[in-house]
């Protein structure tokens, strides 16, 4: 362990991170060091096309100044990870849960053959704060006197990266990516306008922008366009082959799509992942499956699930069996659009 991660981890346990408020109410702004992340980081000459063949987004065309969203799949076409992808210099980074960096870096390792790339665990050495909030940005501007000012944007300068992640709340988002150093020194004056919280906090915002994280409990349940994550712009269907594209590519042309990712709330909380749904009009078997959950200031739960869209149709939805906590469902925050068979034969 390096004096770098020490200064970190003793700055950790002195302002107890673990300790840290778990949910902050709707409208407050707020700013969280991201712990519960992983992240891989990419570099030699062919880093970019090795990626471009194992992912579900561009990685070839990917432009130093934005970020994107991308999923690894198995050959089913199931998600394996999902990603926030950006490139910095020479280096393409992969972010995703820490539980699950070790064994999908490993998966990809197998990959590279001859490829000129090479994969590395960065978490360690880099500490990524999320801040929320309509406070969030004016919190920023010592460091990033130029804010990204649309989604997966992304701004890079001495300070570390800045990416402005998918609103939630009608609220702005950024993920800051920076050295131990820097979080150390930033720290004092961000707590002076924003709350420091939990990861929990971030998640749950998370939830609440629609985006879908697959964790341990839910690999290799769902193919992309279960959890909307072409609708984020997760997928890029004409960017060519990759592990499930073929499946994936196919779930578009059946025609409209059966299963999709839903957000609602649920008054009870330690809701998991991958806990089974069940509807009253057919309470036999589950109709779908929670993606995300995480408890809200006000003791409930808020869910993004994968549900069979006939289930919303008829009776309630429960949590765990037909005689679990009911689930009420919410809006998106965006619109559901199925790519149709003439976008991609264009």
């Amino acid at each position: 362990m390096n004096k770098i991660t020490n200064n970190w981890l003793d700055f950790a346990q002195q302002q107890a991170l673990e300790t840290l408020p778990a949910t902050i109410d709707a409208g407050a702004s707020f700013f969280a060091p991201l712990t519960d992340l992983g992240l891989i980081a990419l570099t030699g000459e062919e880093a970019a096309s090795f990626l471009h063949t194992q992912l579900t987004n561009d990685v070839q065309n990917l432009a130093a100044e934005q970020a994107r969203l991308a999923g690894y799949c198995s050959p089913k076409g199931r998600l394996l990870a999902t990603f926030l992808m950006w490139k910095s210099n020479d280096t393409i980074f992969l972010q995703l849960p820490r539980d699950l960096q070790a064994a999908i870096q490993k998966r990809l390792q197998m990959f590279v053959m001859r490829a000129k790339a090479k994969l590395a665990d960065v978490t360690d050495t880099h500490i990524v704060f999320g801040l929320a909030g309509n406070a969030a940005g004016a919190a920023l501007t010592p460091w990033f006197p130029t804010l990204p000012d649309a989604t997966y944007a992304k701004v890079d300068n001495d300070y570390g990266t800045l990416i402005r992640v998918a609103d939630a709340n009608s609220a702005p988002r950024y993920q800051w990516i920076t050295s131990a150093e820097h979080a150390i020194a930033a720290w004092p004056q961000l707590s002076e306008s924003l709350q420091p919280v939990a990861a929990s906090a971030w998640r749950l915002r998370e939830i609440q922008a629609g985006i879908p994280q697959i964790t341990l409990p839910t690999q290799e349940q769902f193919v992309p366009q279960m959890i909307n994550f072409e609708v984020i712009g997760g997928v890029n269907f004409k960017k060519g082959c990759y592990p499930g594209q073929e499946i994936v590519a196919r779930s578009q042309y059946l025609g409209k799509l059966k299963r999709r990712a839903v957000l609602a709330s649920v008054a009870a909380t330690g809701i998991a992942a991958g806990t089974e749904v069940f509807s009253s009009a057919d309470p036999d078997q589950p109709c779908g499956m929670i993606v995300n959950a995480e408890a809200d200031s006000a003791g409930s739960s808020s869910c993004l699930l994968e549900i069979k869209l006939a289930a919303l149709e008829n009776g309630t939805v429960h949590v765990g069996s037909v005689n679990g906590a009911q689930l009420h469902f919410q809006a998106l925050p965006y619109s559901i659009v199925d790519v149709t068979d003439a976008e991609l034969s264009a």
